[in-house]
């Protein structure tokens, strides 16, 4: 029994370890263009780089998923503390999502809408590997997906297993990256 609690472990650690590799520590340059970006919210830091890439063109519209009912594009820029300027006419926002798939689902319908056929996906470090998954999962396999973290302040990619609050991150992401595996095992989009 000890024997095989300490195998389930030894997996447990292995794909932990192998999970973080896929947390990136760098993001492709902003040169890179794309027809959209795409904003995941639910963290600091997020919807004021969309922002600033939608500003240097970096993607020709800007839509932003899982906006709280009730926000509209002048109050997320007064959020953001932007003034609406030129921006304002090239950002969309999703109100149906309330997760990371109910995000790619939103998405995958306002893609298929613009005809669009790459996007820059923007969330944090540690969300990105299975938000990547949830993408990949949902939209066809057409799409060029380039992904762009996010860092934020209270979690460090680089030895997180030393800081708690990255660690705890880190680990509860990696649950519900296994769980999306496992329920994400069947055909993807078209």
């Amino acid at each position: 029994m000890v024997a095989f609690a300490a195998f389930v472990f030894l997996v447990w650690s292995a794909g932990l370890y192998l999970f973080a590799t896929l947390i990136p520590d760098t993001r492709v340059s902003p040169d890179e263009k794309t027809d959209a970006i795409v904003v995941l919210t639910g963290g600091a830091g997020r919807v004021s780089e969309g922002l600033s890439l939608l500003a240097v063109g970096s993607g020709r519209k800007l839509f932003v998923s899982g906006v709280y009912r009730g926000v509209d594009v002048q109050a997320l820029l007064k959020l953001a503390q932007r003034t609406p300027g030129d921006l304002e006419c090239c950002i969309s926002l999703g109100y149906a999502a309330d997760s990371t798939r109910g995000n790619a689902a939103e998405t995958a319908e306002w893609i298929k809408g613009e005809g669009f056929k790459s996007i820059r996906l923007v969330t944090a470090s540690y969300h990105m590997p299975r938000s990547l998954l949830e993408f990949r999962h949902a939209l066809p396999d057409d799409i060029r997906i380039v992904a762009h973290p996010v860092f934020p302040a209270g979690f460090y990619t680089e030895n997180w297993w030393r800081w708690r609050g990255s660690a705890r991150l880190a680990i509860s992401e990696y649950h519900k990256y296994i769980l999306a595996r496992i329920e994400l095992s069947g055909p993807r989009a078209k």
